[in-house]
């Protein structure tokens, strides 16, 4: 017993040791999309101004496929040392319900250290399409129903399930085209191969500047500051309909508590920078910067409210 209760004070004070010195070696932050989406735009904003505040390189990895789950579980089965970092992404939630079987468990595999951010979906059409309007959109789907397509950036996405909550309230039937991530879809619908789509507006609003897509509408129950002149499709219709995406900073579960607090202290004054603030609110995104509690309560609640989602709509990824 003495024998055994010797070897785990030196385990702890080797790991409290570690966690003091943290971080000595380059840290690597996995994002489960492409590069280019609105995940990797917070993991890169995010990993630049954490570089320079510890003194270490942060590397952002794109481990796409799976719907986010190689990634999620490349992190959660990662060493719990605070060298490997999930940036993710609502599909953190909303996987648990979208597939019947995982091999992680995001409230047991993963350490919430905090909420980075949130950021509304934007409706966007071909601009070949002839719907100005949530309404016109609508009307056109119902005299046509099937033959409008939706692209999404992926099953079981914000931007995937925003289609469905759309095409459930406005009892639609359009058709689901996935893509592996935002800027491919964009691509399809730009080129005229889909009609429509949710994105979140870091990935679309540049292709509605440049006209190349049309917006009609955002997700959120409010206007977007930078969009004072776009409609929610809650106030283009659809009353009650709100989505929007975020992105949020894990760890392995088990990494020690002194390295938790240290990445959420760093992760949350760069959030406070003004220079950060004002790039984020340039792509329509809010910060947040929360405490790893307050984060593991968000994430409770919304692999709460995706579930009801998934379940009416029947989405399902096997």
């Amino acid at each position: 017993m003495l024998k055994r209760l010797f070897t785990l004070t030196l385990m702890w004070g080797a790991l409290a040791a570690n966690a003091q010195s943290f971080p000595s070696k380059p840290i690597k932050m996995v994002v489960p999309f492409p590069a280019g989406g609105t995940v990797d735009f917070f993991a890169r904003v995010v990993s630049t101004k954490l570089s320079e505040s510890l003194g270490q390189p942060v590397l952002v990895e794109n481990r796409a496929g799976a719907g986010g789950n190689i990634a999620v579980e490349a992190v959660a089965k990662s060493p719990a040392d605070g060298y490997t970092l999930l940036m993710g992404s609502e599909i953190v939630a909303i996987n648990t319900s979208l597939y019947s079987r995982l091999s992680y468990d995001p409230i047991k595999d993963l350490a919430p250290i905090t909420l980075v951010g949130t950021v509304p979906n934007i409706l966007i059409v071909n601009p070949a399409l002839p719907a100005n309007s949530v309404k016109e959109l609508i009307a056109l789907a119902a005299k046509s129903p099937g033959k409008i397509s939706f692209a999404s950036t992926g099953q079981g996405t914000s931007s995937h399930l925003s289609s469905e909550l759309f095409k459930l309230m406005a009892n639609v039937d359009i058709t689901h085209i996935p893509y592996k991530g935002g800027p491919p879809a964009v691509a399809d619908l730009i080129g005229g191969q889909v009609n429509m789509m949710f994105i979140n507006m870091p990935t679309g609003i540049g292709h509605v500047k440049s006209g190349k897509a049309r917006i009609l509408a955002v997700s959120s129950l409010r206007r977007v500051s930078q969009l004072p002149e776009v409609p929610t499709v809650d106030q283009a219709g659809l009353k009650g309909y709100d989505t929007q995406a975020w992105s949020g900073l894990y760890a392995p579960a088990g990494t020690p508590p002194e390295v938790i607090a240290k990445l959420n202290a760093e992760v949350v004054k760069i959030l406070k920078m003004p220079a950060v603030r004002e790039q984020l609110a340039a792509q329509g995104a809010e910060p947040v910067g929360d405490s790893p509690e307050e984060f593991a309560r968000f994430m409770r609640d919304e692999i709460a409210k995706w579930a009801k989602l998934i379940k009416i709509s029947g989405a399902k990824v096997e």
